[in-house]
């Protein structure tokens, strides 16, 4: 019972001084034990971290009474809480200086098989992405699957770039970590549960939060799952990133505790990019031009292979027989050179009344060559 006594107390520090977690890790130090923290007098606690009683002041038996249910409400959704006095907190995480006391974790495997037989890769990025920014985070974490030992792929649940670089690692196979800002018992993004619960019923992958259960998606909860996404992973790929974005917050955590960082450069006047051409101009992160490249960076190894055949290539082999296969061919290669064009300007550019374009791009689709979005704007799909 005194292990449990001391996990009960760790889960209540790290609730109460979830962000302050330097703090909260020197008063474990200073008394002993989580559980010694929770005996001591309010003037002993402020001796030893002065300043704080506003916080400080909530540690008592309300704590621990709270505590107690967040495990049984964890445990209730197939969720432990793992504290740093644990040997299976993520080794690579415990190496940050603010590193929380405490994470739950929900996965069908041990936190040691997640985060210790692989290195953790974070790919993340700005919720809107731009057709360009949505094909290049899933081509960059397809590179990340096709190597010799892939890493597990890091991200945030979020809309956008997180979404893409988990679901392209789950359709390859490969373990994916999920860092959520809310509780372990509730999915934000509603719209991500059934990825969310694939990752937490597949081998190797898991779902991650210091948050305890019934946590709400606050704004302010971000920049505390962001420091998370940057302690599990050894590098950082930011695809997409405004001038404020969270994944630029993800991208200087990183740099605080001396990981890797890449950013994929984008237009000059495009608000998407803002922040990754900040990051390459500031020499924050080394600057993304090939995907294959990126992964060697990286330290990944990638298994012998032949040359790739060319996108042009592949789509004509495809439609040899079929009777309008130069057209075909043709909307094909604008769409790859021209990330974002509507059937408007594939109309203008091939000369061709919008009945024949829309159905050439209707075969595209529909073999998976290509994809529009709302706004009816084309990208290729990375193959």
């Amino acid at each position: 019972m005194k292990d449990f006594a001391d996990k009960v107390c760790m889960c209540a520090l790290n609730t109460v001084m979830g962000y302050n977690p330097v703090e909260g890790r020197k008063l474990v130090d200073w008394f002993g034990t989580a559980e010694a923290v929770f005996g001591a007098s309010p003037e002993e606690i402020d001796e030893c971290v002065p300043g704080n009683r506003a916080l400080t002041g909530q540690i008592g038996i309300s704590a621990l009474e709270k505590a107690e249910k967040d495990l049984g409400k964890a445990a209730a959704c197939g969720a432990r809480f793992i504290t740093q006095e644990d040997d299976d907190y993520p080794s690579l995480l415990l190496e940050c200086p603010d590193a929380p006391l405490g994470i739950f974790f929900r996965s069908v495997s041990s936190p040691s098989e997640v985060f210790e037989m692989r290195t953790g890769v974070a790919v993340v990025g700005t919720r809107d992405l731009s057709p360009y920014g949505k094909e290049w985070t899933r081509k960059l974490t397809l590179a990340l699957t096709e190597t010799e030992t892939p890493p597990v792929v890091v991200s945030g649940l979020a809309f956008g770039a997180d979404i893409i670089a988990h679901e392209a690692a789950l359709e390859r196979g490969v373990p994916t970590v999920g860092v959520m800002a809310t509780g372990v018992d509730t999915v934000y993004p509603w719209q991500h549960s059934r990825t969310a619960g694939k990752m937490a019923t597949t081998p190797l992958c898991a779902l991650v939060t210091d948050y305890p259960p019934g946590t709400a998606p606050v704004a302010l909860n971000f920049m505390r799952r962001n420091r998370i996404i940057a302690g599990l992973s050894r590098a950082v790929i930011v695809t997409e990133s405004r001038k404020k974005g969270g994944s630029l917050l993800t991208a200087r955590y990183a740099n605080e505790y001396c990981r890797d960082v890449y950013a994929l450069p984008g237009k000059a006047d495009d608000v998407r990019s803002e922040g990754c051409n900040s990051l390459i101009r500031f020499s924050m992160a080394e600057i993304i031009t090939d995907p294959y490249d990126l992964v060697g960076r990286i330290g990944l190894k990638l298994p012998r292979r032949g040359k790739s055949p060319v996108f042009r290539d592949i789509v004509r082999r495809t439609y040899a027989l079929h009777p309008d296969v130069e057209q075909i061919v043709a909307c094909a290669e604008l769409i790859s050179a021209n990330r974002g064009i509507n059937a408007d300007e594939l109309c203008r550019n091939m000369g061709l009344p919008y009945a024949s374009v829309a159905s050439l791009t209707a075969t595209l689709e529909g073999d998976g060559f290509v994809k529009a979005d709302l706004l009816g704007r084309y990208s290729i799909i990375a193959r």
